[in-house]
């Protein structure tokens, strides 16, 4: 059988893909640039004659499956959206994702953003890159004042969504003594236990947080949860980060809020308008820290997915049971 791979994939997966007896091409998009949208992806599989396909951000929508004779499909995502899922089951093709891939990743980059607006380490690299030079002592004073920063100790983060990554985030931040609140309204009492924290409503969290993070899903309950009246909750010298989905704010609000000083800084990974470049408007500010969703863009998600996808399909080729399989009922079709 042959394999195409178009998701950046580590050579420990690739090696356990050939020894499973499969011959692989391995053609990322980060290497040539392409994601295949639409049935764009049809007819390279077809031409290709590829019957397992491994994609990141390429779309294997009802065309490119109804079209292919494809046998196994496979997404490095936690939850795919780029896969039909519908017509795979209707052609009794089983559909791997790989769950909980960036979680780590994520959760660490949250931590860099909270201190990075925190120590002010952004502000400081721009005046010490902008030509600042020291004259004489009030010019050290003055850039002393304008960097000083606060510690994580003794203050209260609120994290909105205890899911996998809020979770691992609430467990790192307890190594800095502070206090956390969640509010969450899936999560249970032994959830909240284990991250160290306190349920809070929505609004006490905000009123009451020096560091707010969000971590909930992109759902039509959390759009735009939150605006500018939530913004207004917020303590003026407080911190808000994103690194789950822009969505679930109002960017407008969140700029008007920096810009007025209603809140103190912010640390995004996520935007309404992707992939992120110079023009992004939060750059304008100097209060912000910014990044182009690099969330989960570490050597080890690579390491992880590769991993995840390639024991699944090795134990779908020898008959055992995949651990991410995303639609089950096909192989349970199998065995009856």
């Amino acid at each position: 059988m042959k394999a195409l791979i178009t998701a950046p994939f580590s050579e420990s997966g690739l090696k356990m893909l050939e020894n499973a007896g499969l011959e692989v091409h391995h053609r990322s998009w980060l290497e040539t640039g392409k994601l295949y949208l639409g049935e764009k992806l049809l007819d390279v599989i077809k031409d290709g004659g590829y019957e397992i396909v491994i994609v990141e951000g390429d779309e294997v929508k009802e065309e490119v499956i109804e079209g292919s004779e494809l046998k196994i499909i496979a997404s490095a995502r936690d939850n795919p959206n780029n896969v039909s899922i519908t017509a795979a089951n209707a052609k009794g093709i089983p559909v791997i994702g790989a769950p909980g891939r960036n979680t780590v990743a994520v959760a660490e980059l949250t931590l860099t953003l909270m201190l990075s607006q925190a120590r002010r380490i952004v502000a400081a690299d721009r005046m010490l890159k902008n030509d600042f030079m020291v004259d004489d002592y009030s010019d050290f004073a003055q850039m002393y004042k304008t960097t000083r920063g606060f510690e994580l100790h003794g203050r209260t983060v609120g994290i909105i969504g205890l899911g996998k990554i809020g979770f691992e985030v609430a467990k790192r931040l307890q190594a800095f003594g502070v206090d956390i609140l969640v509010h969450d309204p899936y999560a249970p009492q032994d959830r909240l236990k284990e991250a160290g924290a306190k349920a809070a409503s929505l609004e006490d969290l905000l009123r009451n947080s020096d560091i707010v993070s969000v971590h909930c899903p992109p759902t039509d309950e959390t759009k735009g949860m939150l605006g500018a009246a939530q913004f207004e909750m917020m303590k003026k010298s407080a911190i808000f980060i994103n690194t789950a989905r822009a969505s679930i704010t109002d960017e407008y609000a969140l700029r008007e809020a920096l810009e007025s000083g209603r809140i103190a800084g912010a640390g995004l990974d996520v935007f309404s308008m992707e992939p992120v470049d110079c023009d992004n408007e939060f750059l304008e500010l100097e209060n912000v820290t910014v990044t182009p969703h690099i969330g989960g863009n570490t050597v080890d998600t690579i390491e992880r997915q590769s991993m995840m996808i390639a024991k699944d399909i090795q134990a779908i080729l020898e008959g055992g049971r995949p651990e991410n399989v995303l639609n089950p009922e096909v192989l349970n079709k199998e065995e009856t």
